[in-house]
């Protein structure tokens, strides 16, 4: 466990706990290839913060990488529309060429 991960763990549960760290969390987990560990917390920081645009792209790239292809692709297109929604328009780029890509994986079409 690197030496950023275990002091962003020390953070929850205090009043610094919320959506930003949970993120920055499961970006440490993501970079450690620990996919459970990185879902738990993109989840809870969406449960914080519904509109979190880069949780949704971040938990949509996780599961893909934990080979969980058609669940990503769900987690895109409600990314999609949550950022759509906040005027999100880069983020809305984003998930869309990674939910198109997972769609030709997928051998699906719009």
């Amino acid at each position: 466990m690197s030496p950023i991960l275990q002091n962003l763990l020390k953070l929850l549960d205090t009043p610094r706990d919320g959506a930003l760290l949970r993120f920055g969390i499961a970006n440490e987990y993501v970079h450690a290839q620990d996919w459970a560990e990185a879902e738990k917390h993109l989840r809870a920081a969406l449960v914080m913060q519904h509109d979190y645009s880069a949780a949704w792209k971040l938990l949509g790239k996780v599961l893909a990488s934990a080979g969980q292809e058609r669940e990503a692709l769900a987690v895109y297109q409600e990314g999609i529309a949550v950022a759509q929604a906040k005027g999100d328009i880069q983020a809305v780029k984003e998930m869309t060429v990674f939910a198109r890509r997972l769609q030709k994986s997928l051998g699906e079409t719009d």
